[in-house]
Parts: structure tokens; sequence; C-alpha cells
């Protein structure tokens, strides 16, 4: 595989050639397999939890709302890349118009601002929640919500908007991305002259910073005595899946940083790290959620027959 280098830019149409994994033979079928696997797990996972919580109008509160919004972002990661992948595995196909490749990135990069901005919005929520618990309903209002959840997808389209628009009609002087799916750094290594993306490091630094103080905030309501301590406590709780959700994401893109430190580590181990952000929590966060949450854990292994009992029942216990 030779890459084009010359000091000419390339003009459209430009075709990628991702350098994918080195697959030994008789492999990739097994390798498929796994990718399919992992893919329908992520679409079960994911679609039981927005069902339920759609389905069932208990469930129609901030902190399930919010989960829904997750959901569709980890939904959008897996389905940028795990695909993609499959076909790498099956087929051998390592080529990717120019349009195609810059979609990838763009869903990539929206997939991981919008996992933060979300996180953030939940963090808000629960502070609300331990802090001010006499007055969140009065806070966390229906529309107080929905331009939470609107504003977290509105900054992440908006940075990665500006992140791209930025860089798109950067020349390029290389067609071979050394990764096995299309990012807005991949590209850009393949630009003529060295061209810098600070943006997202800063919004993470903020998100960080939002996030951190939330968390501190609600750490310190919760070891104080005064004041309804049962609230309290049972806000706090619904707080450690949130956490552990961050925490998770935070350590897969730590992972990534820390095997680039490492040159002589092998290129598809590097490559699999890499791709442990979009694989890993979209599977794991409809487990964390279940287990955390009694409510969605107890919806979702209720029959649906006894779900329309129960509703009813307490619609009639409400009437009367």
């Amino acid at each position: 595989m030779e890459n084009v280098t010359t000091l000419t830019p390339l003009k459209q149409p430009i075709v990628f050639e991702l350098e994918g994994f080195h697959i030994p033979p008789g492999y990739g079928s097994f390798l498929f397999f796994l990718a399919l696997l992992n893919y329908i797990v992520v679409l079960l996972g994911n679609g039981v939890v927005v069902c339920v919580i759609v389905i069932d109008k208990n469930l129609h509160r901030p902190m399930f709302v919010m989960v829904c919004n997750l959901v569709v972002c980890d939904l959008l990661g897996a389905t940028a890349v795990l695909p993609r992948l499959m076909m790498h595995f099956l087929t051998g196909e390592k080529r990717m118009a120019y349009i195609p490749a810059i979609a990838q990135a763009f869903s990539v990069h929206m997939y991981g601002v919008a996992v933060q901005t979300i996180l953030a919005a939940m963090a808000y929520d629960r502070y609300i929640a331990v802090c001010e618990p006499l007055r969140y309903h009065a806070i966390m209002t229906s529309a107080r919500l929905h331009s939470c959840c609107a504003l977290a997808w509105f900054v992440a389209v908006l940075c990665i908007a500006v992140l791209f628009g930025f860089h798109m009609n950067v020349p390029l002087c290389g067609n071979i991305i050394k990764h096995v799916y299309c990012s807005n750094r991949a590209i850009l290594s393949l630009a003529c002259s060295f061209t810098s993306a600070e943006l997202l490091l800063c919004l993470h630094a903020g998100i960080f910073i939002i996030i951190a103080f939330s968390y501190f905030r609600i750490l310190h309501a919760s070891l104080k005595q005064s004041g309804d301590s049962c609230v309290r406590s049972k806000a706090f709780q619904t707080c450690a899946s949130h956490l552990v959700v961050y925490v998770l994401y935070e350590i897969a893109a730590m992972i990534i940083i820390l095997s680039q430190r490492f040159p002589s580590a092998s290129h598809n181990i590097k490559k699999f790290f890499s791709i442990l952000f979009i694989i890993i929590p979209p599977t794991i966060n409809p487990v964390i959620y279940g287990l955390v949450s009694k409510e969605l854990r107890s919806k979702t292994k209720q029959p649906a027959g006894e779900k329309q009992f129960s509703h009813n029942s307490a619609h009639r216990v409400i009437k009367s």
C-alpha cells in the first residue's frame, strides 16, 4: 500500500484508503462475527432501555429522558463505526470516498462531544435534585428539561460544525488514513501543511469543570446532616450511574492517549484501543443503568400485560 504524499494537493474526487487492522488469513470471518455480536448487543441493550422509558409514562422524568438522549448518542457512535468495521473484516474493503469519510468523522466526533454535553446536563439535573430538593420540580420543569437536552445537542453540533468548517477546505497531500475509521485528526494528518485543532480540548476541559463542580457540590450536600437526609440520599444514589458512565468514557479516552505514547506497541493493539470508547460504553451503559436504577430494572423485567394491569390499577386508584 503506497501513500500519495506529493506536495501537490489532491483534487476531488478524493478516495481515502484506511489502513485498518492487519488480519491474519482465515480470521476475517471470526472478527466479523465478534463485531456483529457487539453491534447486536448494543442495539438490543439500548433499544430495550429506550422502549421501556418511552412506553412507561412513569419513567417520563428528567433523569430517564436524559438517559434516552445518551442512548441515542451511543447508537450514533456505534453505528458510525461498527458496520464499516464489519465490512472491513468480511471483505477486506478499505477504500472510502471523501463524503462518506467526512460523514463518519463527523458522526464519531459528534458522539464523543455529545456524550460529554449530555453527561454535563445530567450532572446539572442531579445537582438540582440534591442541593435544591424542595425546589427541584419548580426548577427542572418540562421546558427546562427539554432546553437542557436541546442545549447539549446544540453545543455538540455547533462545536463539530465549527471544527469541520475550519478544516473542510484544507488541501490534502495524502490519501491513506492510518486508522480503522475516519476522524478529523486522521484527515488533517494528510494536510499539506501543519494544522492544529484545539477546540475539542478546550470543550473537554470546560465540560470536565462543570461535571467536577456539580459532583463536588452533590458530595458536599450529601454529607451534610441537615435537611431531608432521605431525599438527599436517594438523589445521591442516582448519581452513581452517571458518574460511572463518565469515568468509563474518560478511561477509554485515556487508554487511547496512553497507547500512542508507546511506539513499540503493536499497531493492531493501538487501533483496538482506539475503538474502545466506541464499542465499550454503548455496550455497558444499558447494564449500568439497569443495575443502578431499580425502577428501570423492574420495568424491564415486568411483563407487558402486568405493566398494563398495574397502570390501569393505578389509574383507577387515582380516579377513586
